[in-house]
């Protein structure tokens, strides 16, 4: 799939799963602190949205985020996927989220997800359901965990959070940065 078609297709998995819930997108909007001409742009696939804003929609329709990797590509192998059939999220703020693994229904799922420079989880503290760990491959992330002093984190370095605990994170050099995300 190209990009279009990744956001096409995220963009009618949000709408679907809201409508299956039977929330407006009034009701949606108000729970995510977005306005309701954000959210129909999202479900529309004229705006993408920011890590914080999909950890947002997650939370509030009761799925993890990895939930919006769900519609993989046809595999050779089903335990196994290559960088072609690898599922891509295209999110605002420069992040590049790929689905590494064959399924997200195991005990984990991996993200290889790509920094632009500059590029941040936003400013809000994200909260997901799942317990996760980071693996900086190349780069440097740094990460604010409770509201508390931002660690720098270089390639080979890595952290777990236990669910929900409150962190944001970018890429604050002029280089881009490649991390893997373990989460559950």
């Amino acid at each position: 799939m190209k990009m279009h078609e990744e956001v096409e297709a995220l963009a009618i998995l949000i709408h679907d799963l809201r409508k299956f819930k039977n929330l407006t997108l009034g009701e949606l909007a108000g729970r995510i602190n977005r306005s309701v001409g954000f959210l129909s742009q999202v479900e529309r696939g004229v705006s993408r949205p920011t890590v914080a804003d999909l950890t947002a929609i997650s939370e509030a329709l009761g799925v993890s985020t990895a939930y919006f990797y769900n519609l993989s590509k046809p595999r050779s192998i089903g335990w196994v996927t290559r960088p072609n059939e690898r599922r891509t999220l295209y999110l605002e703020s420069g992040i590049t989220d790929v689905l590494a693994s064959p399924t997200i229904t195991g005990a984990f799922a991996m993200l290889d997800s790509h920094l632009e420079p500059g590029a941040t989880s936003g400013e809000a503290y994200l909260s997901d359901r799942s317990e996760q760990g980071c693996f900086v491959l190349e780069g440097e992330l740094t990460v604010w965990l409770d509201q508390g002093d931002a660690v720098t984190l270089q390639a080979n370095d890595c952290f777990q959070l236990q669910p929900h605990a409150p962190f944001r994170y970018a890429n604050l050099t002029d280089k881009a940065t490649r991390v893997l995300w373990v989460f559950n």
